[in-house]
């Protein structure tokens, strides 16, 4: 699954479906809440408006303020769904004005906290509408402008209501990442080619919901107790009544199917690795960057290796490289050995077990060329994954102190090996 719907006109349209509960036995329903940058680019009569309507929306909840409203539009009324312009943010800033040495992550946390102390009657009222939409079970999507800092707000509370852990929350506030080129290529197109003056403009980084979510706690012991304090609400019914009806069990494990890559594919790897990065920096591994490997890295390495793809349900659940030599890390070796990159899956959607599935595949693709050995590295800084691959049967062999792919300084890496059984 991924989160990003593609639209022609919407960079940020996201569904919150598949967030799995902390216990690993429930998931938020797909289809049924949805996050979006401005819905006011909608227009009657074109693709994405009958995608938009397929999705069966029954209540739209516009964050922006009425002037904005007025300056850039609104969905377009229909029939099929209510529209509410809850303003959430009284004390308006202009993020493309500021300066460059304002840092993101405090001075957005300090703005979403101005937020939540200020538009606790329009916050109320949003909440309200969601559980509405939940208890008749109807679709509902939520947005703002570009559907990061209000919108990211919003669903960083409904998210905490409905169970799921902070740095899953983090992580989905940071998947805006993936639509910051779009959404700065609108704002030069309205500002002729023009860039903003503030280079956070249009970014997600994890610091900015982290310290939010810390100083929301630290001002009143949590998202649940914000809801009863400063909303007024029931905030024990209120996650009852989304739990009950946004979470269902998760579905029994889909087997996998496996393809190979092609050169269309490698948009949405690029996308799968800078989405595995964002749940790495979300949690505290210093390991992958959203952006260092582009497009033509992928096909180059289909042109060198191979880039294989793994499907479960007709989703995609996976992918890892393929290399037969790998100098950088290895130096000159003969041909005896396979060497296994980028193994990565869907976070949150991908079935139980799928990177060790991947792993197994790959091990019998090198199995099927006569060589003997599977090779791989990880960050030497990083015993976790270190871990993951010693319970798979790989052994540590060396290390190589200043490995270097081309895009930046040196890096030490642990070298693993899994001798292969013919």
């Amino acid at each position: 699954m991924i989160r990003h719907i593609p639209f022609d006109r919407l960079h940020n349209f996201r569904d919150l479906g598949g967030y799995r509960t902390p216990d690993g036995r429930r998931r938020v329903r797909p289809g049924r809440l949805y996050r979006s940058d401005s819905l006011g680019k909608l227009t009657p009569g074109t693709p994405d408006w009958d995608r938009f309507l397929a999705l069966g929306v029954g209540t739209v909840i516009d964050l922006r303020h009425p002037w904005e409203i007025d300056g850039r539009g609104r969905v377009p009324a229909h029939g099929s769904f209510a529209y509410h312009n809850l303003s959430i943010e009284h004390r308006p800033y202009d993020q493309a004005a500021l300066g460059p040495g304002i840092e993101p992550g405090p001075y957005l946390a300090e703005r979403f906290m101005e937020v939540a102390e200020d538009g606790t009657k329009e916050i109320r009222r949003a909440l309200e509408l969601v559980a509405e939409a939940a208890e008749s079970d109807t679709p509902l999507v939520f947005h703002c402008a570009s559907g990061k800092d209000r919108t990211g707000e919003l669903a960083a509370l409904i998210l905490a209501l409905l169970g799921i852990d902070e740095p899953t929350i983090t992580e989905d506030f940071s998947l805006t990442e993936l639509a910051t080129p779009a959404l700065l290529a609108d704002w030069r197109d309205r500002n002729d080619g023009r860039s903003p003056g503030w280079p956070g403009f249009g970014r997600a980084p994890e610091a900015v919901m982290r310290l939010f979510l810390a100083a929301l706690t630290a001002r009143y012991g949590g998202v649940e107790a914000y809801v009863a304090q400063a909303l007024g609400m029931d905030a024990d019914r209120l996650a009852d009544t989304l739990r009950t009806h946004l979470l269902e069990p998760l579905p029994a494990p889909a087997p996998l199917t496996y393809r190979a890559a092609e050169p269309a594919d490698a948009a949405a790897l690029a996308r799968l690795r800078d989405g595995n990065a964002l749940w790495q920096l979300a949690r505290g591994i210093d390991q992958w960057k959203p952006g260092e490997k582009d497009e033509a890295h992928f096909r180059r390495v289909m042109r060198e290796g191979e880039v294989w793809l793994a499907y479960a349900d007709g989703h995609l659940a996976g992918a890892w490289e393929l290399w037969w030599t790998d100098e950088a890390a290895w130096g000159p070796r003969p041909p005896e050995a396979g060497y296994i990159h980028r193994l990565m899956t869907t976070p949150h959607t991908a079935p139980a077990g799928t990177g060790r599935a991947l792993l197994a595949e790959a091990e019998a693709r090198i199995t099927a060329t006569g060589r003997p050995y599977a090779r791989l590295d990880c960050l030497s800084a990083n015993p976790r994954l270190r871990a993951y691959y010693e319970a798979a049967g790989y052994r540590v062999v060396g290390e190589q102190p200043a490995k270097t792919d081309g895009t930046g300084s040196p890096y030490a890496v642990t070298l693993l090996e899994k001798r292969l059984s013919a």
